[in-house]
């Protein structure tokens, strides 16, 4: 058993130095992290108490709930008829920080999850890198059907599914959203944008939140000499997490 951690662990630092992190920093603020994320849920709880809806002791999120029922089983665009399972999101529901990726590629629309894939086996290992897990964010997509050969979404499949992400991000309310490649970044953007060139920055975007872009997972994997730039990409998300937690902390 010892053997075997050592080697996980060995593993996960080559990882680590492969993306160009020369040091493993202590997380000297998860609790502060936590203790937001935790009174976040609280304060949309008693949100919902007084808007008159039925009270949940649980950490499910009402209106979270309320746009999957919405959405159903979704027929708005003709992606319905070739994919296996919707894949509406997962994670806390009450994240500070939400991933949006462009679409279900052949995993997940097999499992019904998103970023379960090689690109989401990284993405994982991105999260544990800053000391989060896939639990503590939320992670979706602009389609929820899986396009025909991995192709890139057609504006009529944008157009029926983005609706449904915004309503989304309002019942999470998150503080960050990160967008992960140029079809999430330029969807919720609004136009045309460079990755290359916008990388590494926080955009104030609608709703009090901020973007983040970054590289979509599956690019690194075919280009991986970029994985250096995408881990300082996610080093500033763990530097704004906790600014952000030491804001609330504070209030």
């Amino acid at each position: 058993m010892a053997q075997e951690i050592i080697r996980q662990l060995k593993l996960h630092l080559e990882l680590l130095q492969e993306m160009g992190v020369e040091y493993v920093p202590r997380c000297q603020k998860e609790i502060r992290r936590r203790r937001a994320t935790t009174e976040k849920q609280a304060k949309v709880e008693a949100e919902v108490e007084e808007t008159g809806q039925e009270a949940r002791e649980s950490r499910d999120n009402p209106r979270l709930e309320a746009v999957r029922e919405e959405l159903g089983e979704c027929k708005r665009c003709p992606l319905w008829k070739g994919r296996k399972h919707l894949v509406f999101g997962e994670g806390n529901p009450f994240a500070t920080l939400m991933f949006v990726g462009e679409a279900p590629g052949r995993e997940e629309d097999l499992q019904g999850r998103p970023f379960v894939g090689q690109a989401g086996k990284l993405l994982t290992q991105f999260l544990q890198a800053i000391g989060l897990t896939r639990e503590d964010v939320y992670i979706a997509n602009i389609l929820k059907c899986r396009p025909p050969g991995n192709r890139t979404p057609q504006p009529q499949e944008v157009e029926q599914c983005f609706p449904f992400l915004l309503k989304q991000i309002q019942a999470i309310k998150p503080r960050i959203i990160c967008c992960l490649g140029g079809v999430a970044a330029q969807t919720l953007m609004g136009q045309k944008v460079a990755i290359t060139r916008l990388r590494g920055q926080f955009i104030p975007w609608r709703w009090g939140i901020e973007l983040f872009l970054t590289f979509h997972p599956a690019y690194l994997l075919r280009n991986p000499g970029q994985k250096r730039n995408a881990m300082q990409d996610f080093l500033k998300l763990k530097e704004r997490l906790e600014a952000l937690a030491k804001e609330e902390e504070g209030s």
